[in-house]
């Protein structure tokens, strides 16, 4: 006998899932991209060209998701009464995205 599985939490990005898992899927061939780069022994510059690529289009996704949680996260934190967690909790998020190097 299987026990039903519990559905799955509705989160900010529930409705562009399928867009954010593309995104990312073309993001991971981008990083395999740079490896046979590195096989090949390519040009450094062309190499840091591309991981700027990589990484202005994982900071996109970051920011969509930074909005999803606006939108979806805080706003039924505030019907909740958890406004203050929430958003300290998504300033520490922003924080550790601004933190590079």
């Amino acid at each position: 006998m299987t026990t039903p599985k519990a559905s799955a939490p509705t989160r900010g990005y529930t409705a562009t899932k399928e867009q954010l898992q593309v995104r990312l899927r073309r993001i991971e061939g981008q990083v395999r991209g740079i490896q046979s780069m590195v096989e090949e022994d390519r040009y450094c510059i062309d190499v840091l060209t591309q991981i700027s690529a990589i990484q202005a289009a994982l900071d996109k996704v970051a920011l969509g998701l930074l909005d999803d949680h606006v939108r979806h996260c805080m706003s039924r934190a505030n019907d909740e009464g958890r406004e203050e967690e929430v958003r300290t909790e998504m300033m520490a998020a922003v924080g550790r995205l601004m933190r590079r190097g």
